[in-house]
């Protein structure tokens, strides 16, 4: 039998990501060190509820908004948080700040937890909250932005608004993962998931926007109602721009003159192709330029950044 330090070294998390600060049961940790138990309900049922905001250039952007939809999405799933509602802002600034990023994803979590005699009975588990700051990621990569994504439209159909209530950031991403492959399959760099009855819905993590004759065309049925999408719609409308919520079927998508994603990772994201095609002239278009730069803007916007103070 092999001796318990051999087990442990080949046990060991190969992929343990330490370049990050955790909250969990009162304290902060490394971030590779923030555990889970295969008991929690979150892990096992994915019974649990997330958000996450960015930090950009040392200060949190619009974390009134995520910290609002994060509480609705406890408040929905019938869950207790274990702290108290006010402490969810000190908490990630300490993760962050302690953590040094300047640029940062910061996620918190609640969790149904384990009951403790394994009960089926969600009323008789302990709800958990977990947070954490890791440096900041992107849905595309810097070539992606400047090029443009290349999507596909997967035959995969998105978990039905009547089945899970996509205004609570959840982990039922099967999914998502399962259209990831279908466009990965198929030459794609991302995928789009389509609602129940055809029409295009959302991807993996983003929202979708089609910008036709300079107006802008948003999917607003079984999707997630995403900040940086909330984001967009603002800036339109202070631009004097239309936006459309409602269905966007695949051929409309695949006409228009400019497309661009949503995401708090990465901000407005420029798509060039879809289904191999180009979309109208195969570049980044001039809305998408302008409302991404509006959008980056914002960044600096008092009415929706706080600044993280870092030790000296």
């Amino acid at each position: 039998m092999k001796n318990l330090p051999d087990l442990c070294l080949r046990y060991a998390d190969p992929h343990a990501y330490p370049a990050g600060v955790a909250w969990q049961d009162g304290q902060y940790i490394p971030v590779s060190e923030a555990k889970v138990s295969v008991l929690d309900y979150g892990f096992l049922h994915s019974d649990a509820t997330y958000d996450t905001v960015h930090v950009w250039d040392g200060a949190f952007f619009r974390l009134d908004a995520h910290i609002e939809r994060f509480l609705a999405g406890v408040e929905r799933l019938r869950m207790k948080l274990p702290i108290p509602a006010a402490e969810i802002r000190e908490i990630l600034h300490n993760c962050v700040s302690l953590s040094g990023h300047r640029k940062a994803y910061v996620e918190m979590i609640c969790t149904r937890g384990a009951a403790r005699d394994f009960s089926r009975d969600p009323r008789d588990a302990e709800n958990r909250f977990l947070a954490f700051a890791v440096p900041y990621g992107s849905v595309a990569n810097d070539e992606q932005m400047r090029r443009g994504l290349h999507v596909t439209i997967t035959n995969t159909t998105r978990i039905p608004p009547d089945s899970v209530d996509p205004r609570i950031k959840n982990y039922h991403w099967l999914d998502l993962v399962g259209g990831l492959f279908d466009a990965f399959d198929r030459g794609g760099e991302t995928a789009l998931l389509l609602d129940g009855g055809g029409n295009i819905a959302e991807g993996p993590g983003f929202n979708v926007f089609s910008v036709r004759d300079g107006v802008l065309r948003t999917p607003d049925h079984g999707v997630l109602q995403g900040i940086t999408r909330r984001t967009v719609i603002e800036i339109c409308h202070e631009q004097g721009m239309s936006v459309h919520k409602g269905d966007l079927s695949q051929d409309a998508l695949r006409g228009s003159d400019e497309v661009f994603i949503t995401s708090t990772a990465g901000g407005v994201m420029p798509v060039t192709r879809i289904d191999g095609q180009p979309v109208k002239e195969d570049k980044v278009g001039p809305v998408t330029e302008s409302i991404k730069k509006s959008y980056w803007l914002r960044h600096k916007d008092a009415r929706f950044i706080e600044e993280v103070v870092y030790p000296a």
